[in-house]
């Protein structure tokens, strides 16, 4: 059983950075492709980034050029750093397993944190 624990949500102004990672565990193999969603209140959860197992990185149009998914596959963890938020970006954000690209319906879901940015 795969287990997906985030953190490094928050508070933050518009134009400023966080940094979410997510701590993955229960899985055998050597890797796995994870990503991210989100989902805003009252709108549909929607994927955000993608890191495939050869490396290969997707993004949602709406946070190209601002987000940043990497993996440290030792630490088996993900991370998202996201900079130039904005308050549309506010959002509870999970992490999500497998996601190797923003169309994969994943099987395995973190808790979720919370991003909050204000104007």
């Amino acid at each position: 059983q795969v287990q997906l624990v985030e953190s490094g949500g928050g508070s933050v102004q518009a134009g400023g950075s966080l940094r979410l990672s997510c701590a993955a565990s229960g899985y055998t193999y050597s890797r796995i492709c994870m990503g991210w969603f989100r989902q805003a209140p009252g709108k549909e959860r929607e994927a955000v980034a993608a890191f495939d197992s050869d490396d290969t990185t997707s993004y949602a149009d709406s946070v190209k050029g601002r987000f940043t998914i990497s993996q440290d596959n030792a630490k088996k963890t993900l991370y998202l750093q996201m900079n130039s938020l904005k308050p549309e970006d506010t959002a509870m954000y999970y992490c999500a397993a497998p996601l190797c690209s923003l169309y994969w319906v994943p099987d395995y879901w973190g808790q979720g944190t919370q991003v909050t940015v204000s104007s």
